[in-house]
């Protein structure tokens, strides 16, 4: 009987074997596929949205490293001859500001070349790091010495450098100095110490950059730019504008990068200077 029912499926499956024909009819039922993978995707998309709103938070202001130093380009266009005290409380005075010398080869004003170094200080100083407070950024200005140290006092710096170059009635002279108050002084008698290791280590830097002439550094109690300050200060003379070769030299522009990068090279931030409260 196996046999007759197989006979039997075998005329079934003759007699249906036209139902492929139904097949094709299946066929446009992947056209409705493609219609529900675009619906499933906008549901993820929103999700993203929150995150470029917290992106410029974690921007913190660009780090340094803590320390403010303010620079003093010496002199300006137009001295001040009004007078005014050297030190708190003093009874000597002294003219408010000069216009400085000049080149006795080039014929530029100390002032331009103070400021002109002085900016290239900043630049120095800025790219180790440091914040920099600039006592004067034009020639067109009138601030007197005393003045000039408040603004440091005032200003948070932790050092003062004061950006200067020298003359002499013999133009042989030659060479870099730097000037500090001396343990007598009675204004900042206190703070001469540090003042002295700041101004020793300014020149030896610079004259290790530049290959001027070492003179030291020399003290002086009667400069009210020192003698009205509160924080550590030296007076930077960066050479003799009435010397051929210094004059020559301190307007080279490569010259003029060494003296900055001389200066800008002391670890003013290891010095550890106390200062007047």
């Amino acid at each position: 009987e196996s046999r007759g029912l197989g006979d039997v499926y075998k005329r079934q499956l003759l007699t249906e074997s036209p139902a492929p024909t139904e097949t094709p009819a299946i066929t446009p039922s992947p056209t409705e596929t493609p219609t529900l993978e675009p619906t499933a995707e906008p549901e993820n998309t929103p999700e993203p949205t929150p995150f470029p709103t917290e992106e410029p938070t974690p921007e913190p202001t660009p780090s340094g490293n803590g320390h403010i130093v303010a620079i003093d380009a010496g002199h300006q266009a137009q001295g001040n001859s009004e007078q005014e005290p050297i030190g708190p409380g003093a009874s000597e005075t002294k003219a408010k500001v000069a216009s400085g010398t000049t080149g006795r080869t080039t014929g530029v004003p100390e002032y331009q070349l103070t400021l002109d170094v002085s900016l290239k200080l900043r630049e120095e100083l800025q790219n180790r790091g440091y914040q920099v407070v600039m006592i004067r950024e034009t020639h067109d200005v009138n601030i007197s010495n005393a003045e000039r140290a408040e603004t440091a006092n005032n200003s948070g710096a932790e050092i003062f450098l004061r950006i200067h170059a020298n003359g002499s009635d013999s133009s042989s002279v030659n060479g870099a100095l730097t000037m500090a108050p001396s343990s007598s002084n009675p204004y900042v008698g206190s703070m001469a110490d540090s003042c002295q290791r700041l101004s020793q280590s300014v020149v030896d830097a610079y004259c290790a950059a530049t290959g001027f002439k070492n003179m030291g550094v020399q003290n002086y109690d009667n400069m009210s730019g020192i003698n009205w300050c509160r924080i550590p200060v030296t007076i930077v003379e960066m050479g003799f504008m009435t010397n051929p070769d210094d004059d020559l030299a301190m307007q080279d522009q490569e010259m003029q990068k060494r003296m900055a990068s001389g200066i800008a090279a002391v670890s003013y931030t290891h010095l550890t200077l106390p200062t007047i409260a």
